[in-house]
C-alpha cells in the first residue's frame, strides 16, 4: 500500500509539473497572438516599413528572414551532415575525437551576441563582406552548426546496429550502408533537428545585428543580379530581418505606432516558428515512410 501511494504521489507530481509547463507555454503563445493578430493585415505583411511614420509594414523584413534562412541552411546542413556522419560512423575513440566533441560543446554554449561580434570582426571586417546576408548566414552557421552536428550524430547513433549489419551482410560497402540504410532510418530525427534549428535561425536577432545589418533598403524586383545591393537574391546586401526589426522598433522608439508594429511582428514571427515545429513531425514521418518503406 505504501508503494502504491508513493507511485500515485509521484505520478501526480509529474503530471502537475507537465501541466505547469504546458500552461506557461500556452499563456505565452496566447498573449503574443492576442496582442498581435488584430494588427496583422495583407498590407502589414507586404508593405514597406517606416522609421518615422505610422502604418508601416514588414514585407521586406519578412522576405529577408526567409532568404537568410535558406542561405544559412544551404551552408550549414551539408557541413553538419558531414560532421555528424563522421563522428557517428567513422571517428574512432581517442583524444582527437574527444577534443572535437569538446569544441562542439563549447561552441554550442556561446551566447549569440558573442557569435555576432565574432562574425562582425571576421566576416564583416576581415573578409570585407560588410553588413550583408552572407555575413549573417556565416555567423548563424557558426551559431547553429554545433547543435545541428550533435543532432545528426545522436540521430545516427540511435539507429540499431542490426541495420548496419544487415546492410553489410548484403555485400554493400560501409558508405553505401550509411547512405542507403542508416541515414534514411535516422532521417526523422535529422529533419526535426534541422527544422528546430530553422526556428532558431528565423528568430535570431543578436547575431544578425552585428552582421546582416539594421536596415532594409528597398529591393528592385526586376534586378536578379546576385552581386547587386538592390537585388532580392543578392547575398551582399544589408538585410534587416523580422527579429531585428522588432528589436529596432522597440529600442529606437521613433515610430508613433511602435507598439502595434512590434506586437504584429512578434505574432507573425511566432506563427512561422510554430509552423516550423509542427511541420517537422509531418515531414519527418513522411520522409521516413518514403525512404524506408515502413
Amino acid at each position: 500500500m505504501h508503494a502504491k501511494k508513493l507511485d500515485k504521489l509521484a505520478t501526480a507530481v509529474l503530471y502537475t509539473i507537465a501541466g505547469i509547463i504546458v500552461a506557461i507555454l500556452a499563456s505565452l503563445i496566447l498573449y503574443i497572438l492576442v496582442r498581435g493578430l488584430p494588427h496583422i493585415s495583407w498590407s502589414f505583411l507586404t508593405g514597406k516599413s517606416s522609421s518615422y511614420q505610422a502604418g508601416g509594414g514588414i514585407g521586406i523584413q519578412l522576405y529577408n528572414s526567409f532568404f537568410l534562412l535558406v542561405i544559412t541552411l544551404i551552408i550549414s546542413v551539408p557541413l553538419s551532415m558531414g560532421a555528424g556522419v563522421f563522428l557517428a560512423e567513422y571517428a574512432k575513440k581517442g583524444p582527437v575525437t574527444n577534443f572535437i566533441r569538446t569544441c562542439i560543446e563549447i561552441l554550442s554554449s556561446l551566447p549569440s551576441v558573442v557569435v555576432g561580434l565574432f562574425g562582425y570582426l571576421i566576416f564583416v571586417v576581415q573578409f570585407e563582406y560588410g553588413f550583408s546576408i552572407i555575413s549573417g548566414a556565416l555567423a548563424l552557421t557558426v551559431f547553429n552548426l554545433p547543435q545541428m552536428t550533435r543532432n545528426v550524430e545522436d540521430s545516427l547513433k540511435h539507429v540499431h546496429h542490426t541495420q548496419r549489419e544487415a546492410g553489410l551482410a548484403l555485400g554493400i560497402s560501409r558508405w553505401e550502408t550509411v547512405v542507403h540504410v542508416v541515414i534514411p532510418e535516422a532521417l526523422p530525427g535529422i529533419v526535426t533537428g534541422v527544422v528546430l534549428a530553422s526556428g532558431r535561425i528565423f528568430g535570431e536577432a543578436a547575431a544578425l545585428i552585428y552582421t546582416a545589418g539594421q536596415s532594409a533598403p528597398a529591393l528592385d524586383w526586376s534586378n536578379w543580379n546576385i552581386l547587386s545591393v538592390t537585388g532580392p537574391i543578392s547575398i551582399f546586401r544589408q538585410a534587416e530581418t523580422l527579429a531585428v526589426h522588432i528589436w529596432k522598433v522597440n529600442s529606437e522608439g521613433t515610430i508613433p505606432d511602435a507598439t502595434i508594429v512590434s506586437a504584429g511582428s512578434a505574432a507573425v514571427l511566432l506563427i512561422f516558428i510554430l509552423i516550423f515545429n509542427f511541420g517537422a513531425r509531418k515531414l519527418g514521418s513522411y520522409l521516413h515512410k518514403k525512404l524506408t518503406a515502413a
